[in-house]
C-alpha cells in the first residue's frame, strides 16, 4: 500500500493486516559537486527498491513517502524526526518498521531509530537501465525481501 488516494482507502478497511511500515530515506543535495551524482543514483534506487518491495509484499507493507534529507545533514536531527513518523504511525497496528537507505551514514545512528534499518551498498554512477544494473538490484531486491521476511 502506498500513499494515495486508492491505496489508502484500501488500506483503512485492512488495516489489521498490514502490519509492516516502510519508510525510504532520500538524498537531496544541489552542491554540484562529484558526489551529486553518487546522490541521485542513490535516490532513484531508493524509489525502484521502495516500489518494488511494496508491490512484492501489497497487502502487508504500508510504503511511506520518502523521508527526504540534506546529504550533509546531521542524521541525527534526521532520526529525532523520523522518530516522530514512527510514533504517529504507532497509533495504527504497525508491528514492524523498516528505513531503507544507501546512504552508510545513518548506520552511525541505527541504535536510535525506532525501528530497523537497511542499509544496502549502491551503484555509485552509471547506466540503471544496464543489464548488470537491473541484475544487480533484482538481486539486491530478493536479499531484502528476504531479510523482511525473517522479521515477520
Amino acid at each position: 500500500m502506498q500513499w494515495n488516494k486508492d491505496d489508502i482507502k484500501q488500506y483503512i478497511e485492512v488495516t489489521e493486516y498490514v502490519d509492516t511500515l516502510l519508510i525510504p530515506l532520500m538524498p537531496f543535495t544541489m552542491n554540484m559537486d562529484k558526489q551529486v551524482e553518487k546522490i541521485v543514483v542513490q535516490g532513484e534506487l531508493i524509489k525502484i527498491f521502495s516500489s518494488e518491495l511494496e508491490r512484492r509484499f501489497k497487502g502487508r507493507i504500508f510504503l511511506t513517502p520518502s523521508f527526504t534529507y540534506l546529504s550533509e545533514s546531521d542524521k541525527g536531527n534526521g532520526v529525532e524526526q523520523l522518530n516522530k513518523w514512527v510514533e504517529e504511525a504507532m497509533d495504527n497496528p504497525f508491528k514492524h518498521v523498516f528505513f531503507l537507505t544507501f546512504d552508510a551514514q545513518w548506520k552511525k545512528f541505527e541504535s536510535k531509530m525506532n525501528g530497523n534499518l537497511l542499509w544496502f551498498p549502491s551503484v555509485q554512477s552509471g547506466d540503471l537501465n544496464s543489464e548488470a544494473t537491473k541484475s544487480m538490484i533484482k538481486d539486491q531486491i530478493s536479499q531484502v525481501m528476504e531479510l523482511i521476511r525473517s522479521y515477520w
